[in-house]
C-alpha cells in the first residue's frame, strides 16, 4: 500500500512474540550407599603426624594462603559463569516426514482382526459431474443455523468469511419461513448448508419439496450436519434416507477413502492415529450405490462386544444417484481438524468449484527486529547458520523460500560479544535473504504526527542499510506493532514514500483476522513441554494449518528471538510446510513481497479498494490510532435514499431536533457527504470525520448523515457496515413507478438529452437497440426501484434491527406521524413535537419548517417541483415491470416484521397484481 487511499497489501498473521530461553532440567542419579571400611591403626598415625605437623608456624601460613587462594579463584569462577551468556538446550527437532502416522497406526492394529478399511466398489457407480456450462445461481451460500449464536454455525461463517465466498444466514425454519430462492429465471444460491441436519429433513412436505425442486432444477448441493447428544438413539434411521446413524460413538484412526470424488485438496490414504476427541461420534451407514464414505474410522475397544474394530464412516457423500441431489452429511461438527478440512472440499465439490480457492499458497515468512533485543535474546553465530540450514532445506520443499528480515539498525552492536559476531556473521551473508525496514530506533509511528521527524528517522536506518551493502529497494517495509499501518496514519504513509519509495506493506490488523482464531504466538511458557505440545496442535490441523489452507497468501509474522533464544520459528515453519504437503495437495511457494501483493490482487482484485474499520471497536486497532482522533464524530444513523424519494425532506426534519446534528455540507455535493459509495472513500475516515461535529454530549447527541446514492450502490453496504457497524438505517419508499417517473423528470430538469427527446414511455419501454444514453436513463430510473433486492444486500450487514423503512408517501401527507416512529425507531430524546414545528404550504404543496409569525420555511426550488402526470399505459406498464419485485418487496417486509408501506397496500387492494 502506497499511501490512505490505495491499497492494503496481503494480511500478516502474527506468529510469534519474544520468549526468553527454555531449559530442561535432568533429574539426578543416586545410587545405595556403600559400606564405608573402619580405619586402621597405621592410618590414624598418619593423621596424628600430619596434626603436629600443621603446628609449624610456616605450614600456618602456606595452609592459610592455600584457603584465600581458593575461595578468591571461587569467587571468580562465580562470576563469570553467572554474567556469562546461558547455554541454551538444543532446539527441537521437526515434525516427522508422512508415513510415521500411518505406520504407527498399522503397528497398533497388527495382528487384530479389522474391518474392510473401505466399503467394496459398486458397479455401475457413476458419480455425477457437478459443474455447468453457464451457472444459473448467484455464488452465495445460504446456511440455515440454529440460533445466531450457535458455536458450529459460527465456525461454518468463519471458515465462508476466511475463504471469501458469500454467503446469507437464516434461522433453520419450521413451518412457512423458507426464504425466497430464485427469481427472474435465476437461483439465489449455489449451496445450501444445514447446522443441524434434522432441521432439513423434518421440514413440512411444502418447504421441503419446495427446496428439493429448487436443489434439482439448478444443480445446488445440500451440506449438513448431524452432532449426537445423550439423547440420541443408538441406531435410527435419517427420515426419507437409506441411511441408518449409528451414534454416541468412541472411535480412533481416522482415515480418507481415496475414492471419495469430493476430494480436491485433501490427500488421500493417510492416517490419523489414535483416538478421535470425545465419545459422540455418528456413523453412517447404507447399502444404496449412491453414497460412498469420505472419512471412516475404527470403533475403540471401550465399545460394546461387537463392535470393536468395527468400521463407521463419519462423513459420508451422497452422489445424487437416488434423486438428483448431491449432499454430504458430517457425522460431527467441525471442531476436529480433518472436518474443516473435508468441508472446503464439500463447498468446491458441490458447486462445480465455483466456490473454491485456487490450489496454489503462497507464504512469506517475516522476521521482525532483527539486532533488536535484550542481551541472551539475540542470535549468534550458530543461530545464524541454523536459520541458513533451516532455509534451505525449505528451499527444497518450497522453491526459492527466502526469509524476509526487518531491521532496526540503531541496535545494531548491542547484545554480548558472541551476539555482535551473529549480526556480523547476519550481514556476511545478508545476499542470502530479503530485507525490510523497520523504524531506525523500533518507535512507534502513530505517536508522532511531524512527518519530517519520521522522515529523518527512516534516513538514519537507509543510511545504516547502504553503509552495510542491505538491499534497500524492495518496496515493502512494516512499522514495529503495526503502528500507522492500520488504522492509517497518513504521516507514515508520506514518510515512507518519499524516504524509501515504499509501495506495499501488511498488518494483522486489517481488514480483521483471518482465521478469525489467533494464530498462537510463541509465547513465554514456564514449561518448555506445555509450549511444545501447543505448538504442535497448531500446526496439526490447528490454527497455523487452517491459516495456509483458508489463505492464498499467508505472511507469517515473527520474531528475531524465535530464531536466536529458542529456534521455535525454524521448527515451526519446516514442521508446518511438512504437515500441509503430507496431508494436502496444495503447492507451496513464495516470492518477494511486492510480487506476492501483486499476486494477492489477481487473486482477489476487488480487495483493491481498501476496507475502513471502527478504530474504537478493537483494542488492537485504538491502542495504535492516534490519540488527537475521536470515534464520537462518526454518525449514529444513515439516510441512505433512495433518490427521488423524499430523503432531502426528512433531512430537513431531522435536523428541527434539538439532540439531532446533521453532517456539513459537501462543497460539490451540498447536504450529502457520499463518502461509502463514491472515490471520497479512499481519502479516509479522517476526510470523512471532517464533516461531523464534535457531539457536546456523546450518550444524548445524535449524528447522521444523508447521502441517497447509498441505497442501491452495490459496495456501499459493506463499506458502511464495516466502519458503522452499530450505526442505524432509514430507508425512504414510494412507489416505483412514481420514483422512476420522478427521476426521468429530475433528469429533463437538468438538460439531459436522452429525457428532454424522448418520452417518459419511450424511455421505460426501450428495447436492447436503443441508444446508449436512452439505456442508460432506463436503467437509472428502473434499478433502484428493486427495493427488496437492495434492501437484502444492507441486511446482509446489518441486522434486521437496525433497519427502518420509512414510507415515502407518508412523510409527504403526515410527516409528523412518521417522525414520531423515527425518533422513538432511534432512541432519540427529548421527544420532539413535529406537529408544531411544522405547517404546510399551499404553494409548495408540502410540509416545511414553521418559523415565529406563522411563516414558512420550505426546501429550494427544486423540491416539490409539478409535472404533467404520468401517461396510462406507462403506468400499466410500470404495474407489470415492477409486480414481481414489490411481492419481493411485501415478503421481506412481512419477515423483518415491518409495517407495508401505504402504496404497497393499495397496489395490493387494487386488484393490479391478481
Amino acid at each position: 500500500m502506497a499511501g490512505p487511499g490505495r491499497n492494503l497489501a496481503p494480511v500478516a498473521t502474527p506468529l510469534s512474540a519474544s520468549t526468553p530461553p527454555f531449559s530442561f532440567s535432568s533429574a539426578s542419579v543416586r545410587h545405595p550407599p556403600r559400606p564405608r571400611p573402619s580405619p586402621t591403626p597405621a592410618a590414624m598415625a598418619g593423621v596424628w603426624k600430619l596434626g603436629r605437623s600443621l603446628r609449624q608456624p610456616e605450614l600456618h601460613r602456606l595452609v592459610l594462603a592455600l584457603i584465600i587462594f581458593c575461595l578468591v579463584s571461587m569467587a571468580l569462577l562465580a562470576y563469570y559463569v553467572s554474567s556469562s551468556p546461558k547455554i541454551k538446550e538444543a532446539p527441537p527437532l521437526p515434525l516427522s516426514d508422512c508415513g510415521a502416522g500411518s505406520a504407527v497406526a498399522a503397528a497398533g492394529m497388527a495382528g487384530a482382526p479389522r474391518a474392510p478399511l473401505f466399503l467394496p466398489p459398486r458397479a455401475g457407480r457413476r458419480p455425477a459431474g457437478k459443474a455447468a456450462d453457464v451457472p444459473r445461481t448467484d455464488p452465495t451460500v445460504l446456511v440455515f443455523v440454529e440460533s445466531t449464536y450457535s458455536q458450529l454455525g459460527q465456525e461454518i461463517v468463519a471458515v465462508l468469511e476466511s475463504s471469501r465466498f458469500r454467503y446469507r444466514t437464516e434461522i433453520a425454519p419450521g413451518k412457512g419461513d423458507m426464504p425466497t430462492l430464485a427469481g427472474h429465471d435465476r437461483g439465489r444460491y449455489a449451496l445450501v448448508v444445514y447446522e443441524n441436519i434434522l432441521k432439513y429433513v423434518n421440514l413440512d412436505s411444502w418447504n421441503r419439496d419446495l427446496l428439493d425442486k429448487y436443489c434439482v432444477e439448478y444443480g445446488v448441493g445440500i451440506l449438513g450436519f448431524f452432532k449426537a447428544t445423550e439423547n440420541s438413539l443408538h441406531n435410527a434411521q435419517l427420515k426419507g434416507f437409506p441411511l441408518l446413524l449409528n451414534s454416541n460413538l468412541a472411535l480412533q484412526d481416522y482415515r480418507i477413502n481415496s475414492a471419495a470424488p469430493l476430494l480436491y485438496i485433501t490427500r488421500p490414504n493417510l492416517v490419523d492415529p489414535g483416538p478421535l476427541p470425545g465419545d459422540d461420534w455418528t456413523g453412517f451407514q447404507s447399502n444404496h450405490s449412491t453414497y460412498e464414505p469420505v472419512l471412516l474410522a475404527i470403533s475403540q475397544s471401550s465399545e460394546p462386544p461387537g463392535q470393536q474394530g468395527a468400521m463407521h464412516s463419519t462423513v459420508i457423500q451422497d452422489l445424487g444417484l437416488l434423486d438428483g441431489i448431491h449432499r454430504v452429511f458430517f457425522g460431527n461438527n467441525l471442531s476436529f481438524w480433518l472436518h474443516k478440512l473435508i468441508f472446503v472440499d464439500s463447498i468446491a465439490y458441490l458447486t462445480g468449484r465455483r466456490l473454491c480457492l485456487p490450489m496454489e499458497r503462497y507464504l512469506l515468512v517475516d522476521v521482525d527486529d532483527i539486532f533488536v533485543g535484550k542481551e541472551g535474546t539475540r542470535m549468534k553465530v550458530t543461530d545464524v547458520e541454523a536459520l541458513l540450514s533451516t532455509q534451505n532445506k525449505l528451499r527444497s520443499l518450497v522453491p526459492n523460500f527466502t526469509f524476509n528480515l526487518g531491521f532496526s539498525g540503531k541496535f545494531y552492536y548491542t547484545g554480548t560479544d558472541a551476539e555482535d559476531r551473529g549480526d556480523d556473521m547476519l550481514l556476511r551473508h545478508r545476499k542470502q535473504f530479503w530485507w525490510f525496514p523497520h523504524m531506525w530506533s523500533h518507535m512507534q509511528p502513530h505517536l508522532f504526527h511531524n512527518v519530517t521527524v519520521l522522515a529523518e528517522q527512516m534516513r538514519l536506518n537507509k543510511l545504516f542499510a547502504q553503509e552495510h551493502g542491505i538491499p534497500t529497494d524492495m518496496g515493502y517495509a512494516v512499522a514495529p506493532h503495526h503502528s500507522g499501518v492500520y488504522p492509517v496514519h497518513t504521516q507514515l504513509y508520506e514518510a515512507w514514500k518519499s524516504v524509501w519509495g515504499i509501495r506495499v506493506t501488511s498488518t494483522e490488523e486489517y481488514p480483521h483476522l483471518r482465521p478469525r482464531t489467533l494464530p498462537p504466538r510463541l509465547h513465554p511458557q514456564r514449561r518448555p513441554d506445555i509450549a511444545q505440545t501447543n505448538l504442535d496442535k497448531s500446526i496439526r490441523g490447528g490454527e497455523l494449518f487452517l491459516t495456509v489452507l483458508l489463505n492464498p497468501v499467508s505472511i507469517f509474522m515473527t520474531h528475531l528471538s524465535n530464531y536466536g533464544n529458542d529456534r521455535l520459528g525454524l521448527y515451526t515453519f519446516e514442521s508446518l510446510v511438512k504437515f500441509v504437503q503430507c496431508w494436502t495437495n496444495l503447492r507451496l511457494q513464495t516470492l518477494p513481497p511486492v510480487q506476492l501483493a501483486e499476486k494477492y490482487f489477481q487473486i482477489f482484485p476487488e480487495e483493491r479498494d481498501p476496507l475502513w474499520q471502527n478504530p474504537c471497536h478493537d483494542k488492537r486497532h485504538k491502542d495504535i490510532w492516534s490519540k488527537e482522533k475521536t470515534c464520537d464524530r462518526l454518525p449514529k444513523f444513515l439516510v441512505i435514499g433512495p433518490q427521488k424519494t423524499g430523503t432531502t425532506a426528512l433531512h430537513a426534519f431531522l435536523s428541527l431536533h434539538p439532540a439531532i446534528t446533521s453532517s456539513f455540507p459537501n462543497p460539490s455535493t451540498f447536504e450529502e457527504v457520499q463518502f461509502f459509495n463514491s472515490p471520497n472513500y479512499h481519502r479516509g475516515i479522517d476526510w470523512y470525520m471532517d464533516f461531523f461535529p464534535f457531539p457536546s454530549n456523546v450518550s444524548t447527541d445524535f449524528i447522521f448523515e444523508k447521502s441517497a446514492n447509498y441505497f442501491d450502490t452495490e459496495g456501499t453496504p459493506r463499506r458502511a457496515g464495516a466502519l458503522l457497524p452499530r450505526a442505524k438505517i432509514l430507508a425512504v419508499l414510494v412507489n416505483p413507478a412514481d420514483r422512476a417517473y420522478s427521476w426521468y423528470q429530475h433528469q429533463r430538469s437538468h438538460l439531459d438529452p436522452a429525457a428532454l427527446n424522448h418520452t417518459f414511455h419511450q424511455v421505460m419501454t426501450a428495447g436492447p437497440s436503443s441508444s446508449r444514453e436512452v439505456l442508460a436513463l432506463r436503467r437509472r430510473s428502473l434499478a433502484p426501484g428493486a427495493y427488496a433486492t437492495h434492501l437484502e444486500r444492507w441486511l446482509r450487514h446489518y441486522p434486521p434491527s437496525q433497519l427502518l423503512v420509512v414510507d415515502g408517501a407518508l412523510l409527504r401527507s403526515n410527516p409528523a406521524a412518521v417522525m414520531d416512529g423515527v425518533q422513538k425507531f432511534l432512541g432519540v430524546t427529548p421527544h420532539f413535537n413535529y406537529t408544531q414545528a411544522l405547517i404546510y404550504d399551499e404553494g409548495k404543496g408540502f410540509w416545511c419548517q414553521k418559523l415565529d409569525g406563522g411563516r414558512a420555511k420550505c426546501l429550494g426550488k427544486s423540491k416539490g417541483r409539478k409535472y404533467p402526470d404520468m401517461a396510462p399505459e406507462t403506468r400499466a406498464y410500470l404495474t407489470g415491470y415492477f409486480r414481481e419485485v414489490n411481492m419481493d418487496l411485501l415478503r421481506l417486509l412481512s419477515r423483518l416484521g415491518q409495517a407495508l408501506p401505504g402504496w404497497l397496500r393499495e397496489e395490493l387492494q387494487s386488484g393490479r397484481w391478481s
